[in-house]
């Protein structure tokens, strides 16, 4: 069951699954459930029918924000009397751990490069831009991983500036969710693209700073779910993690491997709490109301309501 709609959000429209369906209108599905395969998450089974009832409205809003912004674009060109820009659209994903934000994000670029224009989108997270184990050790943070200090947010916000400015070539440092460590010397490299989706999980935070990453974003989303929910995915997440990744050599997380279910659920509970519930309540939770748009989840992970931003 989905818990009423908070007073911090009346500044939102709420539309059940079905009428935020229909606002699909005719947009074609132009995804295959081969392709959303590859895109899944291990235990967020998104489906082809999760894509028509929530992602082909979003997709329909998106394209008429896009197409709105780059004539806003050239107006603003031809008041200055110069050439005109080519500037990418930013959309923020943001959310708690384990809510699903990755899935949404590889989802929603598969469907946005199928546009009829074929734009260049790409994906972008912020986990890159976290510091190093080396700074978090050595500033005592490992234990904040995901946290706001944990970022090197100076980079970050150079990263969106140089972006939005136009710079031919950004680059991103490379994160490895095996090792939970930034890969030396590997980068990501972005080159002008139409749309970026960059997400995170305190994308939307304020911090009190003069410029945030939001400053950089046209368009926001937030993932949504009640904390019981989110700490069950989580929890489900690190069990199936235990029976496969965590067993490579190279997991960062290889100690847990053997810990009976009972151990390991204890075990995901513990960091849930200590950890991810902290950083949700303090951090995340609270920019909800910023975003753009709320989908919000049911237990079962398919998004039940969908509330958007009226000014």
């Amino acid at each position: 069951m989905l818990e009423r709609t908070p007073p911090d959000l009346t500044a939102h429209m709420t539309f059940s699954r079905t009428d935020w369906a229909t606002l699909r209108q005719n947009t074609p599905q132009t995804l295959l459930d081969a392709d959303l395969e590859p895109l899944r998450s291990l235990n967020e089974k998104v489906s082809l029918d999760e894509v028509s009832a929530v992602y082909l409205p979003l997709s329909r809003l998106l394209n008429l924000h896009v197409a709105a912004a780059r004539t806003l674009s050239r107006v603003k060109d031809a008041f200055l009397g110069r050439p005109a820009a080519h500037t990418p659209y930013v959309i923020g994903i943001a959310g708690s751990v384990a809510v699903g934000k990755s899935t949404f994000a590889r989802v929603l670029r598969a469907l946005l490069a199928t546009w009829p224009d074929q734009p260049v989108v790409e994906l972008v997270t912020t986990d890159g831009f976290l510091h190093p184990n080396k700074v978090l050790e050595e500033r005592g943070l490992m234990a904040r991983k995901g946290f706001p200090e944990s970022y090197d947010l100076r980079r970050m916000i150079r990263f969106l500036a140089d972006l939005k400015a136009g710079v031919p070539e950004v680059e991103a440092p490379v994160y490895s969710h095996m090792t939970y460590d930034i890969v030396p010397g590997e980068r990501q490299v972005v080159s002008q693209p139409d749309v970026l989706i960059f997400e995170g999980l305190n994308v939307l935070q304020t911090n009190d700073a003069t410029v945030v990453a939001s400053d950089f974003f046209d368009f926001s989303v937030y993932i949504d779910a009640l904390e019981a929910d989110i700490e069950s995915w989580y929890i489900e997440r690190f069990l199936i993690l235990q029976r496969t990744a965590f067993r490579s050599p190279n997991s960062f997380f290889r100690r847990y491997k053997d810990l009976s279910e009972s151990r390991a659920r204890e075990t995901a509970h513990d960091i849930w709490s200590r950890i991810n519930l902290v950083n949700l309540r303090e951090n995340i939770l609270p920019t909800r109301q910023r975003a753009s748009l709320i989908l919000r989840k049911q237990p079962d992970h398919l998004v039940g309501e969908v509330l958007l931003r009226q000014m």
